[in-house]
């Protein structure tokens, strides 16, 4: 396979294992309440999540993507609020997912899968994927759930998660960050999103429900303590860089610098340990934004696939209005660097 693009936030699920897609599968197939049932398992997105080495191979040899960095489905682990369930999942998952990868490394990667809800145990399985089964980093989908009816949520900017991002530093692997459908009492009647279901999404829920989470991690002191930890978020970094002057603007008043938690603001940290993708955002404007604020070797390509096209990103990237050297970097050399994938520069 001759150089073509990276991309690096593209979603697979175990055919045998439907349970990964929980809740979010009635809202992407609704008439499939029930998870695992025949009609869910039916969709056409299901069977496209499903297949990696067939139909998925063929349009990223007919349109020009090199290599392909995995991950199974949100949410994941953290849709699961029991921890040993979530824990299982995990493993399982990583296991299935390496065995994928193993079949032909030379055009795929895997990010693992984690249960959040102990950090130790998390930092555990981390290092096992990463040393042992060859992964190149976890893929975290937003907050975990911790109480059967949705309730219940951890963030990862808590204190107790300072041994997960310390094993994270010590093994030199990036954290992709990636949104989630909001828990159940969201969705109810009266609620936040329950009388607004059309914003569930990755239209506008996504990015406004994941911002929080980045805004948090940014402020929380994580970067101070671990200066080398990497995140990576998709979608032109979930709407943060066109709000990156406002926010450092009131959070550099003195009133904020004397209690904050962190000690630089979110652009220093968005220029040192974070960095962004155009998964499901094909916007040159917005890039070429982004570019301007967060810095060329911050930006990253990615497709977003089965849930945006293949075709359609790749089209749009090779017509893209940037120079070649910055289309190079972005595209692919980022990529390599980033997740010290097994490619040629």
């Amino acid at each position: 396979m001759a150089k073509g693009t990276i991309a690096i936030e593209e979603a697979v699920i175990d055919p045998s294992d439907l349970q990964w897609l929980g809740d979010s599968a009635s809202m992407y197939a609704p008439a499939a309440i029930v998870t695992g049932s025949s009609s869910s398992i039916a969709h056409a997105l299901t069977q496209k999540l499903a297949d990696i080495h067939t139909h998925r191979l063929a349009q990223m040899d007919a349109e020009g993507v090199e290599y392909m960095l995995l991950s199974v489905t949100s949410p994941g682990p953290q849709g699961e609020p029991d921890r040993a369930k979530a824990q299982q999942m995990a493993v399982s998952a990583n296991n299935w997912l390496a065995g994928e990868v193993k079949k032909n490394p030379k055009r795929f990667g895997a990010l693992a899968s984690l249960s959040m809800h102990d950090a130790a145990e998390a930092a555990a399985e981390l290092r096992r994927a990463v040393k042992e089964l060859g992964m190149f980093g976890a893929i975290l989908n937003d907050y975990q759930s911790t109480s059967a009816d949705g309730s219940g949520k951890k963030y990862f900017d808590e204190e107790e998660y300072r041994t997960f991002w310390k094993t994270v530093q010590e093994l030199d692997v990036p954290v992709y960050m990636h949104p989630r459908y909001p828990c159940n009492p969201e969705l109810e009647k009266g609620a936040k999103y329950g009388d607004r279901k059309h914003l569930v999404g990755a239209a506008v829920q996504f990015h406004l429900d994941l911002s929080f989470h980045l805004y948090a991690l940014m402020s929380s002191g994580v970067f101070d303590e671990f200066p080398k930890v990497q995140v990576v978020c998709g979608h032109l970094g979930e709407g943060i860089p066109f709000n990156l002057w406002r926010a450092d603007h009131w959070y550099n008043k003195p009133v904020k610098k004397a209690s904050r938690p962190s000690k630089e603001d979110y652009s220093y940290y968005f220029t040192h340990n974070i960095s962004l993708t155009t998964s499901g955002n094909f916007n040159t404007k917005g890039l070429k934004y982004c570019i301007n604020e967060v810095g060329v070797e911050r930006c990253l390509y990615s497709i977003d696939y089965p849930y945006d096209d293949i075709k359609e990103a790749q089209d749009w990237w090779k017509d893209i209005d940037l120079p070649e050297d910055q289309k190079e970097i972005i595209g692919r050399t980022n990529a390599i660097r980033l997740f010290k994938l097994p490619l040629e520069l």
